[in-house]
């Protein structure tokens, strides 16, 4: 549905910050699918674990926060989200059941559970092959750049 140039396009983010590859699903103010490809030569597996990489936790929290960033500011007025930025308030319930490794495609499913004006929550599952490798509750707030 959204490439990564389109995904440049909402997201301030860039290399190697910018931490999904493709948006497979949309449904505006309700759902997103984000996905990522996971290759061993992304820069956090050189210090996280040498000889054991493992994507950071924290990092697979990001990028299900990118994926609602874009859910949130594509739900926006055509030409407004040029003109705002998301961010981060809160994560709750974050819970990491299996790590994520070279390659494995992370599919990032988030739903909006709240939406009061310029403040999104979301509910977030990040999955691999179908099993849900981490989840969390976020919010965010839309602001002007």
């Amino acid at each position: 549905m959204m490439n990564i140039h389109e995904i440049m396009d909402f997201l301030p983010h860039r290399y190697p910050f910018l931490l999904i590859d493709r948006i497979l699903e949309f449904e505006e103010n309700k759902r997103i699918v984000g996905m990522k490809n996971v290759t061993i030569n992304e820069p956090f597996f050189q210090g996280h674990f040498p000889g054991h990489p493992i994507m950071p936790g924290v990092l697979l929290l990001e990028a299900m926060a990118q994926t609602g960033g874009v859910m949130a500011l594509k739900s926006l007025p055509e030409g407004e989200a040029k003109k705002k930025v998301l961010y981060f308030m809160s994560i709750d319930k974050a819970k990491f059941r299996k790590p994520v490794i070279p390659g494995d495609q992370v599919r990032f499913e988030l739903e909006l559970i709240k939406n009061r004006g310029n403040i999104k929550s979301f509910k977030a599952e990040a999955k691999v092959d179908g099993a849900v490798v981490a989840e969390s509750e976020m919010m965010a707030m839309i602001v002007d750049k």
